[in-house]
């Protein structure tokens, strides 16, 4: 089961930073990467627990593979297929809210940068679906090799993501569309359809 969680996570990995960037700036000749974070700062602490997150998701097969036993409660066969079927989804689904936001797929935020303001496919069913994409990604790669490792990489991985999405790109989300964005969170869920909905 190691082998088959490293090859889905390196699958996920390079389709969802490799080949999207590279068809990125192909098509808009822009990569769409903005990583530019001053210390400290929330965008700061965000990339550092992502990038943590997916050291430890590579990690964690890597470990398996040498030995490190999963975590007893859940070493269960029936828990391991179940992961890869969620992986696989949510590498599918990865590819799929990519395509929907288009030429306006960036990785970070530049705040003197104005994106279209996308609602359309997945962005009509939550407001952040690559992130519930990779969510559901990291969750089955930890069904598939529960140990400490790939438990504490999920930890992370949920920790960095609501920081990136409420204190780095909802903030600049508001400030760039005003009203619109204000109606779309009141309508739209955060990462779960109709869950972390705003009040008007």
């Amino acid at each position: 089961m190691a082998a088959a969680a490293l090859a889905l996570y390196l699958t996920w990995v390079a389709l969802a930073f490799g080949w999207q960037t590279i068809r990125q700036h192909h098509r808009t000749g822009d990569t769409g990467l903005r990583l530019a974070a001053r210390p400290g700062t929330a965008q700061w602490w965000a990339k550092l627990g992502l990038i943590t997150a997916m050291a430890l998701g590579l990690a964690a097969p890597i470990a398996a593979l040498a030995g490190l036993d999963d975590i007893a409660p859940f070493d269960r066969a029936w828990l391991h297929a179940t992961g890869i079927v969620v992986a696989v989804a949510g590498i599918a689904l990865t590819a799929v809210a990519q395509r929907a936001m288009g030429a306006a797929w960036r990785i970070g935020v530049d705040p003197d940068e104005r994106t279209p303001f996308v609602t359309a496919g997945a962005f009509g069913l939550v407001r952040n679906p690559i992130f519930t994409a990779m969510l559901i990604t990291a969750t089955g790669l930890t069904l598939i090799i529960p140990n400490i490792v790939s438990i504490i990489g999920l930890a992370v991985t949920v920790a960095a993501l609501e920081l990136q999405v409420r204190l780095v790109e909802e903030p600049y989300l508001r400030e760039l569309h005003g009203d619109r964005y204000l109606e779309y969170t009141a309508t739209v869920g955060r990462f779960v359809p109709h869950v972390g909905r705003t009040p008007r």
